[in-house]
């Protein structure tokens, strides 16, 4: 598209559709048939963009290394350090706390001091708070830790989010969201395939110290390569063009009260705080449940976690992909969110059944499936803040969204480790998660029907 010559039209009370009217021909949408075609407007257009969506991936992954070591390496330490159940919970309370607290607080730190250095300072935050855990000796040194890890971690997702707002149009950003948001599957792949090998040979303390380290790798690149396309040397004029090709919104800022006022806002939070608690749930006790119920040695549980979620970024693509896709082809805003997500929460029920699947390999297969769909829809969960909202609040909307995640992580975390000690099932949390995408759809259509954009006065605080 140009952003010259589109036009938005809204008359049907959904999300503004973009028309190409008078569009150049050269930036005119390119039929599916065309595949030679669509290849030179790629080339013509530029790939820069795709450039930044990968930086990004590796950031997410990178985070998820580092909160998933504890979740690997929990039998081991409450060998080591005398943890019981409770213990460990409390552990995950505490980083979902600081996750909490740190999601409403980076979320307005990022949109205030910029995508660039607020993502910078956030890694190299947590990245020395990873390593502090392989310098913990008891149980208050690992909690400290803890909570300074979930508070660097919760820049993650607001910074990423403002990135792909930053440089990428509307009708890609769910794709680039779902490729991005792949790097946590990569990271709960990684994991598990490389820490049992370092607790073993080297000790648990150098798993934290090592990915620790990674993160000042990351932050090497990150500090060489990102900047916003308008200053960009490697992102070309029609590039640009095409990043700007949605309408222009004015620069506008709006406190918490003011986007606390909003149903739009709303939708999203109570959304977030209904199905984050799956995903923390998956990735702090899966592997435990995994070892209880089918006798997983450490060394041995890399390769069914690997499929978990080797499958799971399918679905994280996917889920973006099919949104982005319905738009190309004409759908509505809404309508192609909501189909995308009603399709990944139906996939999610059968992992009720989870508790009672003999096979190790069923159990894995059915996890997978739900974790895949958990994926999709969170891309697009994620992608509908920037649909509702200007690119200058999406930081801060996520933000406050990824808090009341948290604060569900929190709750979860309560919930699992005191079932576990006085009732020894997973049955009810693997309930609760199969049941909680379809109620987070039906709260988000009952607030924001046709995801109608947020209007707010440009004006500063």
């Amino acid at each position: 598209m140009g952003v010259a010559v589109a036009r938005v039209s809204t008359g049907d009370g959904n999300a503004p559709q973009v028309s190409f009217m008078n569009l150049p021909s050269a930036l005119k949408p390119v039929p599916k048939s065309k595949n030679s075609a669509a290849a030179q407007l790629a080339h013509h257009i530029g790939r820069f963009r795709w450039v930044i969506c990968t930086l990004l991936l590796l950031g997410v992954m990178k985070n998820y290394m580092d909160r998933q070591v504890i979740g690997v390496l929990k039998t081991t330490l409450q060998h080591d350090l005398g943890w019981n159940e409770i213990d460990y919970g409390n552990l995950v309370f505490a980083f979902q706390a600081a996750y909490a607290v740190g999601m409403v607080l980076v979320g307005r730190f990022i949109d205030r001091v910029g995508t660039r250095l607020g993502y910078a300072l956030a890694m190299a935050f947590w990245s020395l708070a990873s390593i502090a855990h392989g310098l913990a000796s008891s149980f208050t040194g690992f909690l400290v830790a803890r909570f300074a890890l979930g508070l660097g971690e919760s820049a993650v997702f607001p910074a990423s989010l403002k990135a792909v707002a930053e440089w990428f149009p509307r009708k890609e950003r769910a794709l680039a969201t779902g490729i991005f948001n792949a790097g946590s599957n990569l990271g709960a792949i990684a994991t598990p395939l490389i820490v049992p090998w370092i607790a073993v040979h080297w000790g648990w303390r150098s798993a934290f110290f090592l990915l620790g380290g990674v993160g000042f790798m990351w932050l090497a690149l990150w500090l060489s390569i990102y900047r916003p396309p308008q200053e960009h040397p490697s992102c070309s004029p029609a590039e640009l063009e095409y990043i700007s090709s949605d309408p222009v919104p004015p620069q506008i800022r709006a406190s918490w009260f003011k986007l606390l006022a909003h149903r739009q806002t709303w939708a999203f939070i109570l959304a977030k705080f209904i199905t984050d608690p799956i995903w923390w749930f998956y990735l702090f006790w899966i592997p435990d449940f995994l070892q209880r119920e089918h006798g997983l040695a450490l060394l041995h549980i890399g390769m069914p976690i690997l499929v978990i979620y080797l499958i799971s970024d399918a679905g994280s693509v996917a889920g973006g992909w099919l949104s982005s896709s319905l738009i190309r082809h004409g759908r509505t805003v809404n309508a192609s969110r909501k189909f995308a997500m009603l399709i990944c929460a139906v996939c999610v029920v059968p992992i009720v059944f989870a508790p009672k699947i003999a096979s190790m390999w069923g159990v894995v297969l059915v996890i997978g499936l739900a974790a895949a769909a958990h994926q999709g829809f969170s891309c697009n969960l994620f992608t509908l803040s920037s649909d509702m909202f200007p690119p200058t609040v999406v930081a801060s909307v996520v933000g406050i969204g990824g808090m009341a995640g948290a604060i569900g992580g929190m709750l979860i975390a309560k919930l699992v480790a005191g079932l576990l000690q006085r009732t020894h099932s997973y049955a009810v949390p693997f309930f609760l998660a199969g049941s909680a995408y379809l109620i987070a759809l039906a709260v988000i259509q009952a607030l924001a029907p046709r995801l109608k954009p947020v209007e707010l006065e440009a004006a500063e605080l």
